[in-house]
C-alpha cells in the first residue's frame, strides 16, 4: 500500500506537463543545445589537435556556439564550406542527443560574423538602389545562412524579398516596396 502511494505522486506528475520542460523554458532548451554542442566541438578539437576557445550563446531563437582563438582557417574552409560540414554535423550531435532538430549557429574564428556585417552593408546598398530606380534587383547566389541574413536586413529596411532558384544557384531578389 505505501508503495502505491509512493508511486501514485510520481505517476500523476509524470502524467502531467511540465511547464518548465516545454513553455517557460526555450532559452533552457537552446542553453543545453549549446552544451551538447560545445561537448561535441571540443572533442573535435582534441581528436583535430587544434586549439580554440568555445564561447557559447542564445542569440534569438537559437543557439550559438563560436570557436575562437588559434590558427582555424582550416575548419572554415574555403569560402566557409568546411564551417557549414562541421555545422550540420554538430546539429546532428545535438539531435542525437534531444531528439529535437536544432537550428544551432556555428561561428569560427569570427568568419559568420565578418559576413555577416558584409552582408548587411550589400543588403543596405540594394535597398537604396532599388528604392532609387523602382526595380527588383537579383543578388548573386548565396548559401541560407547568407540569404537569411539579407532578406532581415532588407525587411528591416522596409521592403520586401524572395529567394529563387534552385541550390547552389538560390539567391535573393530585392523588390520595391
Amino acid at each position: 500500500m505505501t508503495d502505491q502511494t509512493t508511486s501514485e505522486p510520481e505517476d500523476s506528475l509524470e502524467d502531467q506537463p511540465t511547464p518548465t520542460a516545454t513553455e517557460e523554458s526555450p532559452v533552457d532548451d537552446l542553453e543545453n543545445q549549446s552544451e551538447i554542442a560545445a561537448d561535441y566541438l571540443e572533442e573535435l578539437l582534441d581528436i583535430a589537435d587544434l586549439d580554440g576557445d568555445l564561447d557559447m550563446d542564445v542569440e534569438g531563437d537559437r543557439a550559438s556556439v563560436s570557436i575562437v582563438g588559434g590558427d582555424l582557417d582550416q575548419l572554415i574552409g574555403r569560402n566557409g564550406e568546411v564551417l557549414e560540414a562541421l555545422q550540420e554535423l554538430t546539429r546532428l550531435a545535438v539531435y542525437r542527443e534531444t531528439g529535437e532538430r536544432s537550428r544551432l549557429m556555428l561561428d569560427i574564428g569570427g568568419f559568420r560574423a565578418t559576413k555577416r556585417s558584409r552582408l548587411v552593408r550589400l543588403a543596405e546598398q540594394t535597398v537604396a538602389e532599388v528604392r532609387e530606380t523602382g526595380e527588383p534587383k537579383a543578388l548573386d547566389p548565396m548559401t541560407p545562412f547568407e540569404r537569411k541574413v539579407v532578406h532581415d536586413a532588407v525587411a528591416a529596411a522596409g521592403l520586401r524579398s524572395e529567394s529563387d532558384g534552385v541550390e547552389p544557384r538560390r539567391h535573393v531578389i530585392v523588390l520595391p516596396a
